[in-house]
């Protein structure tokens, strides 16, 4: 018996050496210095004993694991142990990525990360479960269907909030000091429309999700229209990024460079000083210029960040809201098999001034805290109103056009309070504009 379990253990030894050399580019040579030689004399001491443990379990666990299972949660335990945002993707999870760059998933609909041992809520993405059940920025989720989810690893929580499309699930919710309450979410198919675009009083808004790979094609096609329908008379843009959890670089840097006509948009930078890059733009502004609002909160993150981030330092927006989420890292998909890949975190980013979102986010030009618009009792009280009132040269069609505003259709502008405000402050801008131009 010890002859046969010395026998499996050279074996796995050599197994374990071929990988160690592999991992580390080759076989040593003989010109190694004595610390260079001192730390590969550590590391294998390390793999042994990981060697030594792997191969314990193999023989002594209670139930038999399968190799592949040990190995894949050794892998997985050494991503997450870096950041919140390493990982390692198996089979089905590197699929379901592929799949969500193209803007179609399964799920609840919401982006996540780890903190402090606990699953936070990045941001609901619109029009999915989680945004229709009330889940907000900065919950936390602490159990499923009634099985607590604290000390989890990222991609185990992730395993339990999926499902079959259109079965139920039940989350409950920790948000701010409260007591933590139920929420039943039915899972479907996640269907990203990530761009939508509408026109208030002469103002183009755009509303981005997510950064997928719709995201510059629709951008560009809203704002073409806003044009044809407003001509001459469009007085700004409103680019609302709240609670968009990110996406891809590239629809990021395309959406910054659409309203810049040069400077930088974003540097990364790694472990090596010289493996950073610089992205700039290229001339041309689909904006021509007009004045251009960015809507941010808490739930704006990573790519978010970086399209708020290029327009606020070459001054070519004004931000509105509160502080982004400051997710400011780059992950890079490593595929380590025909079916399998790692995310893993390789640089940061970095603002055209040079600032790091990591762990910051990017502050508001103007900041303005998330309420709602509500119609006092009573109405609107002037003058006019008072008994007696001396008559004026009243416009007849300005007395109708007071009697008909209950009538109005339904306007999202006067219930969304950050959204109210940077419609105003583009107002404010075109008038001023209007009055330097006639003086």
């Amino acid at each position: 018996m010890q002859l046969g379990f010395l026998f499996r253990r050279i074996r796995f030894w050599q197994l374990l050496a071929v990988g160690v050399l592999l991992f580390l580019g080759g076989m040593a040579v003989p010109t190694l210095t004595t610390a260079q030689s001192d730390d590969q004399q550590e590391t294998y001491r390390q793999l042994g004993l990981f060697g030594d443990v792997f191969q314990r379990i193999r023989e002594s666990y209670v139930d038999k694991v399968e190799d592949k299972e040990l190995v894949e949660a050794a892998i997985t335990g050494m991503l997450t142990s870096l950041d919140p945002h390493s990982s390692y993707l198996d089979t089905e999870n590197y699929n379901t990525m592929q799949v969500q760059t193209k803007g179609r998933f399964g799920g609840l609909g919401i982006e996540i990360t780890m903190e402090n041992g606990m699953i936070k809520v990045v941001s609901p993405i619109d029009d999915t479960p989680a945004a229709k059940a009330g889940l907000q920025p900065e919950d936390y989720i602490i159990a499923v269907n009634n099985e607590s989810i604290i000390g989890l690893q990222l991609s185990e929580a992730v395993e339990k909030l999926r499902g079959k499309v259109g079965s139920r699930v039940t989350v409950k919710v920790q948000r701010n000091q409260g007591e933590p309450f139920d929420v039943t979410l039915v899972r479907d198919v996640i269907k990203i429309k990530s761009v939508r675009s509408e026109i208030f009083d002469g103002i183009g808004y755009i509303r981005v999700t997510t950064f997928s790979e719709q995201t510059s094609p629709g951008l560009k096609d809203a704002v073409a229209k806003f044009f044809a329908i407003e001509g001459d008379s469009l007085k700004g843009i409103v680019l609302d990024l709240r609670n968009n959890p990110g996406g891809l670089l590239n629809e990021a840097v395309a959406v910054s460079d659409a309203f810049l006509e040069e400077g930088e948009i974003v540097s990364t930078r790694g472990r090596n000083a010289d493996e950073g890059s610089h992205i700039y733009a290229k001339a041309g502004d689909i904006a021509r210029g007009l004045p251009v609002v960015v809507l941010i909160n808490s739930g704006s993150a990573s790519a978010s960040e970086i399209v708020a981030g290029a327009l606020k330092d070459h001054k070519r927006a004004i931000l509105l809201g509160t502080r982004t989420f400051g997710k400011g890292s780059v992950q890079s998909v490593i595929p380590v098999s025909n079916t399998a890949a790692i995310r893993l975190t390789t640089a940061r980013y970095y603002t055209p001034s040079g600032e790091s979102i990591q762990g910051k986010g990017i502050a508001p030009d103007i900041e303005v805290a998330l309420a709602r618009i509500e119609k006092l009792d009573g109405g609107d009280f002037r003058e006019e109103n008072l008994k007696g009132a001396l008559d004026g040269d009243t416009d007849s069609q300005a007395a109708t056009q007071n009697e008909d505003e209950d009538d109005e259709p339904f306007d999202q502008s006067k219930i969304d309070f950050q959204l109210a405000r940077a419609l105003d402050l583009i107002r404010g801008i075109s008038v001023f504009e209007s009055i330097k131009s006639s003086s």
